[in-house]
C-alpha cells in the first residue's frame, strides 16, 4: 500500500502520461501509462541497455525507428482462437502488423553493436506467407477480393450482369413514364432497386413501395417487372456473403493456428516501442544514462544539475517558470540528510526530484542530470510528503503523518538485532523521503520524535532525506557522522527563495527579518529577538558568514571555469592550426621527394646516354674530355644548391646598447669582449660582467662567437707508408640516429684504436649531432684536425678526423 501511496505522492502517473506521448503505437502508449517498476537490479539494467541501444540506433537513422502498420490485434487473436470469424479490417490489421514487425527486425539486423535488441528480435516470426494470403484475399478497403476464390469471382460476375439488367429495365420505365416520376433517378432501398414516383400518380407505375419521402410527395417504387430480377439478385447476394465468410473463416483459422507466435510478436513490438518512447523522452529531457553504484564500495551518489522532469514539462508545454537544478553529492557514509530553510524554498521539490530520479533509473529511463549520473538501485522508494488531514477519517495532520510513517517502517522491516543500536548492519537498500518530519504537534515533542525517527532510519534504511524546521535536527550532524545538513538558499534582499540547495550549511531562521521588512513594529521584533536569545542570533550570524563565504567561492569557481573554457578553446584553435601546418609541410615534403626522384631518374638517363656514346667505339681523349664535361654539366644541373651561409651576427662595441634576455634588461657596453667572450656592461647603477652568448642586439640579432686562435700544431710523425689513407669499413663510423652523448663514447673508442684518418658519418638532420661531433673532435688530444669529406664520400654529411 505504501508503495502505491509513494507513487501517488511523487506524481509518478503524470510522468507516465508524459512518457506515453512519445510512444508510436497504442500498445506502447498503454504500456507507458501503466509502467511496471522492476523488482530486481538486473531487470533495470536490461531496460537501461534497451534504452541506450535504441538511443544509439536512432542517432544513426535519418527518420528513427518506424512502427508504421503495427496495431493492437490482441482482441482479434482472442476471437480467432474462439472460432470466431474475423472481419476484413481485422485481417488487414494483422497483415500490416506482420509487415511492420518484419521491417523493425530488418532495421535492427542491419545494424552492428546492438546485442540486446538483436537478441530481442531473434525469435520474431512474421509469417510473410500469411501476410501475402491476407493481401491476396482482402483489399485496401477491407473487402474480400474477386481473386480470393474462383467461385466468388463467378458469383460477382453474375451480380454485375443482373444489376445491369435491372438498371436497363428501370431506365426504360423512367423514359416511358417520365411524367409520373419525380426525377430521372435510379436509387436503392435496402438491396432493392427503386425509382422515385409522384404520390398522386402511383398507379401509373404499378409495383412495391419500399419507402416514402419525408413530405410524402414521393414514393420509392420497385416496378413489378423488375421484382423477379430483384429476388434473384437477393439470392445471389446471399451466396456472395456466404462465400466471403468462408474465405474469411479460412484466413481466421490460419491466424488462430499461429496465435502464440503472433502474441509473442505483439509483446516484442510493445517492448521495442516502450524502449523507443523511453529513449525519445530521455532525449527530450536532455537526460543522461545512470550507473547503479554500491555505496558499500565507497561510491558517491552523484547527481549534478538534477532537474524535476515534471517541472521541465511544465516549463516547455505550459509556460512555467525556468527549472532551477539541484546538486546531490552524497558521501557513502551518509545515511540521513536533513534539509532546512524557509517555506516555498524548494525543499519538497528536492525530495520529489530525487524520488523520481530513483524511479526513472529503475524503469530504464535516463535521469535529467549532468554526466556522470551515479545512483544506487533502491529496492523501495518510500515517501511521506504533504498533508494527510482527513475529516472523514477524523485524522489530524500529525495523525496522518504518523500513520503513513508507520506504514513506511513496516515496509522497511526490522533489519537488525535488538542489541545493536548504532552498529551498521545489512539493511534494505531503500530510499525514504520525509517532508516536515515531526510537524503538526508540540514543537518539543515533535522535535524529539523526529530525532528518534531519523536515528532509527539511519540504522534501517540506505538513505533518508528529510525536510524540517526544527533547529535541533541541525545538531545531529555533529553527533553522528552518518548525518548531513543541507539548506535551501534565501535571498534577503528580495525576501524570496532562490531554490538552490546548499550542502553542509544548515538553514537559518528568516522569520524575524521578514517580519521586520514587511512592516511589523520594530519593538515587537526586538522583543521577539530577546525571547529567542543571543545564542540563536550568533548561530544565525555564523551561518550567514558561511553562506557569504560559499557565494564568494562559487563566484571564483565560476571565473576559473570561464578561464578554463577559454583556455580549452584557444588550445583547440592552436591544435587545429598546428595540424594544418603539419599536413601542409607533409604535403610539401612529399612533393619535393617526388621532384627529387624525377630529377635523379632524368640525370641517370642522361648519364646512361653519355656512357652508351663512349661504348659505341674506341673513345679518344677528346671524346673522353667531352663526356667528362657533359657529366659535370649534369652534376651542376641536378646537384642541390649549397645553402647560403647564415648571416653573421653583430659584435658589440663600447657604447652600444644591448639586451640581456635572462635578466630582461637593456644595458650599455663599457668594455669590448675579450678572448674568452666576456665583456662588461652597465644598466642603471649596476655594473657586471656577462658572456657574449647571453646578449643580443636590440633588433634580436645574436652575437657572432669569438674564434680562439688554434695553437700551432705540433710536429707529427707521418703515418706508416703501409697504412693507406683511404676510406674503408674499418675506419668509417656511422653515428646517424645516435644521441650526442652516445656518439662521443663511440668516437672516443674509435679514435683511441685508429692509426689513420677516421671517416665519421653524422648526416645532415638538424645539425645538432654534427655540432656535437665537431666540439668533441676539437677538444680530443689525439685529433690533429678535422674537415668535411669529399663530395663523393658524403660531403658535409661526413667529417674526416686526422689522428696524431
Amino acid at each position: 500500500m505504501i508503495q502505491s501511496e509513494t507513487l501517488e505522492l511523487l506524481e509518478w502517473h503524470r510522468l507516465c502520461q508524459h512518457l506515453a506521448t512519445f510512444a508510436a503505437t497504442k500498445l506502447g502508449a498503454t504500456a507507458a501509462r501503466h509502467l511496471k517498476i522492476p523488482d530486481s537490479q538486473i531487470q533495470s539494467e536490461q531496460l537501461l541497455e534497451q534504452t541506450k541501444e535504441v538511443y544509439q540506433l536512432e542517432t544513426r537513422l535519418t527518420t528513427g525507428l518506424s512502427f508504421e502498420g503495427i496495431q493492437d490485434i490482441g482482441d482479434s487473436l482472442e476471437r480467432a482462437e474462439r472460432s470466431g470469424v474475423l472481419a476484413g479490417d481485422e485481417l488487414l490489421g494483422i497483415a500490416t502488423t506482420l509487415a511492420g514487425a518484419r521491417s523493425l527486425r530488418r532495421v535492427i539486423d542491419n545494424q552492428e553493436d546492438l546485442p540486446i535488441l538483436t537478441e530481442l528480435v531473434a525469435d520474431l516470426r512474421t509469417y510473410p506467407e500469411l501476410e501475402q494470403e491476407i493481401h491476396r484475399c482482402i483489399d485496401e478497403r477491407a473487402q474480400v477480393t474477386d481473386r480470393a476464390s474462383q467461385k466468388l469471382g463467378e458469383i460477382r460476375t453474375d451480380l454485375r450482369r443482373l444489376r445491369s439488367q435491372i438498371t436497363q429495365k428501370l431506365q426504360n420505365i423512367l423514359q416511358a413514364k417520365s411524367s409520373a416520376v419525380q426525377e430521372q433517378l435510379i436509387t436503392q432501398r435496402g438491396d432493392r432497386f427503386v425509382i422515385p414516383v409522384k404520390a398522386p400518380q402511383k398507379d401509373a407505375i404499378p409495383g412495391i413501395v419500399h419507402d416514402t419521402s419525408t413530405s410524402g410527395a414521393t414514393l420509392y417504387v420497385e416496378p413489378n417487372s423488375v421484382v423477379p430480377l430483384g429476388n434473384q439478385l437477393r439470392q445471389i447476394i446471399r451466396r456472395e456473403q456466404a462465400e466471403e465468410e468462408a474465405i474469411r473463416r479460412v484466413l481466421t483459422e490460419r491466424v488462430a493456428a499461429v496465435k502464440p507466435d503472433l502474441e509473442r510478436l505483439l509483446a516484442i513490438a510493445t517492448t521495442l516501442d516502450l524502449a523507443t518512447a523511453r529513449s525519445r523522452y530521455s532525449y527530450w529531457l536532455g537526460a543522461n544514462p545512470p550507473r547503479f553504484i554500491r555505496r558499500e564500495d565507497n561510491e558517491i551518489i552523484t547527481l549534478r544539475n538534477l532537474r524535476h522532469p515534471l517541472l521541465v514539462w511544465q516549463q516547455q508545454h505550459e509556460q512555467g517558470q525556468p527549472v532551477v537544478p539541484v546538486d546531490l553529492l552524497i558521501n557513502p557514509l551518509i545515511r540521513v540528510v536533513t534539509i532546512t530553510g524557509p517555506n516555498t524554498g524548494g525543499k519538497t521539490v528536492t525530495l520529489k526530484t530525487l524520488g523520481l530520479a530513483a524511479l526513472m533509473a529503475k524503469v530504464g529511463l535516463f535521469v535529467p542530470a549532468r554526466e556522470p549520473v551515479e545512483i544506487p538501485w533502491f529496492d523501495k522508494v518510500l515517501a511521506d510528503i504533504g498533508d494527510e488531514q482527513s475529516l472523514q477519517q477524523s485524522l489530524s495532520t500529525f495523525s496522518g503523518h504518523i500513520r503513513r510513517i508507520s506504514r513506511i517502517l513496516e515496509a522497511l522491516g526490522n533489519g537488525k538485532d535488538e542489541g545493536e543500536s548504532n552498529a551498521p548492519c545489512p539493511m534494505p537498500n531503500s530510499l525514504v523521503l520525509l517532508d516536515e518530519v515531526g510537524a503538526g504537534t508540540d514543537p518539543v515533542e515533535g522535535s524529539a520524535l523526529a530525532i528518534a525517527l531519523l536515528q532509527y532510519l539511519a540504522n534501517h534504511a540506505q538513505l533518508t532525506i528529510a525536510t524540517t524546521h526544527f533547529g535541533e535536527l541541525k545538531a545531529l550532524k555533529y553527533e553522528d557522522e552518518r548525518f548531513e545538513n543541507a539548506s535551501v538558499e534565501f535571498d534577503e534582499s528580495t525576501l524570496s527563495p532562490t531554490y538552490r540547495l546548499l550542502w553542509g550549511i544548515p538553514g537559518r531562521s528568516n522569520a524575524l527579518t521578514i517580519a521586520l521588512r514587511l512592516g511589523l513594529k520594530p519593538e515587537v521584533v526586538q522583543e521577539a529577538k530577546t525571547q529567542v536569545g543571543e545564542a540563536t542570533d550568533e548561530v544565525n550570524q555564523v551561518i550567514a558568514g558561511l553562506e557569504a563565504q560559499r557565494r564568494s567561492q562559487e563566484t571564483k569557481a565560476a571565473q576559473a571555469q570561464s578561464l578554463l573554457q577559454q583556455a580549452e578553446r584557444l588550445y583547440k584553435e592552436v591544435s587545429a592550426k598546428a595540424a594544418s601546418l603539419e599536413e601542409r609541410e607533409s604535403s610539401l615534403r612529399a612533393s619535393q621527394e617526388i621532384a627529387v626522384k624525377e630529377a635523379i631518374a632524368q640525370a641517370k638517363g642522361e648519364i646512361a646516354q653519355v656512357i652508351r656514346r663512349l661504348q659505341k667505339g674506341t673513345p679518344t681523349a677528346q671524346e673522353a674530355q667531352q663526356a667528362t664535361n657533359a657529366l659535370n654539366q649534369i652534376g651542376q644541373q641536378y646537384q642541390p644548391a649549397t645553402p647560403a651561409k647564415p648571416k653573421a651576427g653583430f659584435m658589440p662595441k663600447v657604447g652600444d646598447r644591448v639586451r640581456i634576455p635572462k635578466l630582461g634588461q637593456i644595458a650599455d657596453v663599457i668594455t669590448a669582449p675579450d678572448q674568452d667572450g666576456e665583456l662588461s656592461v652597465r644598466f642603471g647603477l649596476m655594473k657586471m660582467t656577462v658572456k657574449l652568448q647571453d646578449l643580443e642586439s636590440l633588433d634580436g640579432q645574436k652575437p657572432e662567437p669569438i674564434v680562439k686562435p688554434k695553437p700551432a700544431p705540433a710536429a707529427v710523425t707521418p703515418p706508416p707508408q703501409n697504412v693507406p689513407e683511404i676510406r674503408t669499413s674499418q675506419n668509417t663510423i656511422d653515428l646517424r640516429g645516435k644521441r650526442v652523448a652516445d656518439a662521443e663514447y663511440i668516437l672516443d673508442k674509435a679514435i683511441s684504436e685508429a692509426t689513420g684518418p677516421v671517416w665519421i658519418i653524422h648526416g645532415y638532420g638538424t645539425g645538432k649531432l654534427r655540432q656535437g661531433v665537431h666540439a668533441f673532435l676539437q677538444q680530443h688530444p689525439r685529433v690533429n684536425n678535422y674537415e668535411p669529406a669529399e663530395q663523393a664520400d658524403g660531403g658535409t654529411g661526413v667529417t674526416v678526423a686526422h689522428i696524431k
